[in-house]
């Protein structure tokens, strides 16, 4: 009745093995539930038979019931004619005592009939108690189709997603990061030893001519000055006064 009934005929010991390693357990709950509504099937349609056979032994129940009412009835018609004088005593007690005879037979199909419909009415009630539990356990076992589905698809996009962040975490970005500090870092003191080298490779030339080109600006700036004073009728003894 249930998807475990496969498995415990392997046995116990080896279920969880079996659920493991031999059957999907998505696959097996589906094969688990297409067993349960095919026994839904086979039960529905014994109840069907079941049915007909306690309605027909209702039915013959009251037939039966009706016919030896009716052969009661005739029985009394027969003496009541004949105490009228319309049918010879004889006769009437005859055809009357076979009437009752019918009617006994009747009573006893009418209660064989009874007794069957009992039966049939009890296994009504158990096939149908039985429905209803598979009924009740396929509607579980859907719901619970429907959220292990669901837990699968969770379970696998969290394995997916946690794998990605672990590689890069791992392989990736950290290592890039480092690899990158590692390269900034070298070309930071590359351009810082260029600039050392260049600093330290200043020719001869350039600093005599930047000597030159100081003195030559001080030179200048003097004769300038002369001849201001010159202009201004300031000479040397003024200076020095």
């Amino acid at each position: 009745m249930n998807i475990f009934t496969r498995l415990f005929k392997i046995g116990q010991s080896e279920a969880h093995s079996a659920v493991d390693q031999l059957e999907n357990p998505i696959r097996l709950t589906e094969q688990g539930i297409r067993d349960m509504k095919e026994q839904l099937d086979k039960s529905l349609h014994a109840l069907a038979e079941v049915k007909a056979l306690a309605i027909r032994a209702r039915n013959d129940v009251e037939t039966y019931t009706n016919i030896a009412g009716d052969y009661e009835h005739k029985a009394v018609m027969l003496l009541k004619k004949a105490q009228a004088g319309e049918v010879a005593s004889e006769e009437a007690d005859r055809l009357a005592g076979e009437a009752l005879l019918k009617k006994e037979n009747s009573i006893q199909q009418a209660q064989r009939a009874k007794e069957e419909r009992e039966k049939f009415e009890q296994s009504v009630s158990q096939l149908d108690g039985n429905i209803k539990t598979i009924k009740s356990n396929i509607s579980k076992w859907e719901n619970e189709l429907k959220t292990l589905k669901a837990r699968v698809k969770v379970s696998d996009a969290t394995q997916r997603l946690n794998k990605q962040l672990a590689q890069i975490d791992s392989s990736s970005t950290v290592s890039m990061l480092e690899r990158m500090k590692d390269k900034v870092a070298q070309q930071e003191a590359l351009a810082e030893s260029y600039g050392e080298i260049a600093n330290e490779s200043r020719s001869i030339d350039q600093e005599i001519d930047k000597v030159l080109e100081n003195t030559s600006a001080s030179s200048k700036t003097s004769a300038e000055l002369a001849a201001l004073k010159s202009r201004l009728g300031i000479g040397g003894s003024e200076a020095g006064k």
